[in-house]
């Protein structure tokens, strides 16, 4: 049995189309819209044979490919000196639970051109930044594959723009792919408050993907009076917004596996991901 979601989400649970303005080609966007204000996500549904244009302004963008592959293509805008412009070839993947994806950065002050001739699904990740950053490609095999945690809170990362692995500005980016039945995002974590060493500030996106109708579920949790709450169905396609608050788990269904696509970035001069584990939390499943 699949249940109805409410007509009413919650501002920070996003679902397919309702954020898009009439006319967008993007399946969904959260940003300043949203009331988010140092990181974006867009996804891009592209046709065979369709290409799709746009300006990176200030922020830093990652173009990945989460069903199907295709041609990025990045010329600077404006002003900049000492630019040439970019190409490069995605071969991407049959969907997120292939397997990691090549993917592309691409600069702020730019234009970005994305050409699919099979068609493609692809996020759109950025952060507002303050360096200008050279274009390029980030390979399949080059990504690190991480296996976190231990037992049915065991799940694999794909930390292809942790802030260790992939050098960027201010935007980090990794993917989560969680068994079925498997709680991820656990022990609750935040990341709300800038304590030099022991936590950094940043706020965070998730989009998820299922393979199926069947539900998975997120918790975001106060960590201060008036801050974030939130338990919801998520399904596939949708996203919820972390601009602050304890978040975790998420609750993969059984018999269906579930990914997340991670968006964070903050305020802060550097890139460090420093986090504080809920305290009434066991430890052993980090």
């Amino acid at each position: 049995m699949t249940t109805t979601p409410p007509t009413d989400p919650h501002p920070l649970h996003l679902r397919p189309g309702a954020t898009a303005h009439p006319g967008s080609p993007y399946r969904l966007s959260a940003g300043p819209d949203q009331g988010l204000r140092h990181t974006a996500l867009h996804i891009l549904e592209l046709a065979p044979g369709d290409t799709h244009t746009f300006a990176t302004g200030g922020a830093e963008w990652i173009v990945l490919p989460l069903s199907g592959g295709g041609t990025v293509r990045v010329r600077p805008d404006g002003d900049q000196q000492g630019d040439e412009e970019s190409e490069f070839t995605l071969d991407g993947r049959p969907d997120v639970f292939a397997g990691p994806t090549d993917f592309a950065y691409v600069p702020r002050d730019a234009r970005v051109e994305i050409t699919s001739g099979a068609g493609g699904r692809f996020a759109l990740a950025g952060a507002r930044c303050g360096r200008r950053l050279p274009a390029r490609r980030g390979p399949a095999p080059e990504v690190p594959v991480e296996e976190r945690g231990s037992g049915t809170c065991a799940r694999q990362v794909r930390n292809f723009a942790a802030a260790h692995t992939f050098a960027c500005d201010r935007l980090i980016a990794v993917e989560v792919l969680t068994p079925p039945g498997h709680w991820s995002s656990y022990p609750p974590h935040k990341h709300d408050e800038h304590r030099p060493g022991e936590e950094s500030e940043l706020e965070e996106i998730y989009w998820f993907a299922l393979d199926g109708p069947t539900p998975a579920f997120h918790r975001v949790a106060p960590s201060r009076p008036g801050g974030a709450d939130l338990l919801a169905e998520v399904r596939d396609g949708e996203a919820v917004l972390v601009p602050d608050g304890w978040h975790g788990p998420s609750v993969a269904p059984p018999g269906h596996p579930l990914y997340y696509l991670n968006v964070m970035a903050g305020p802060g001069p550097g890139r460090d991901w420093h986090i504080t584990f809920h305290p009434d939390h066991a430890e052993g499943y980090r």
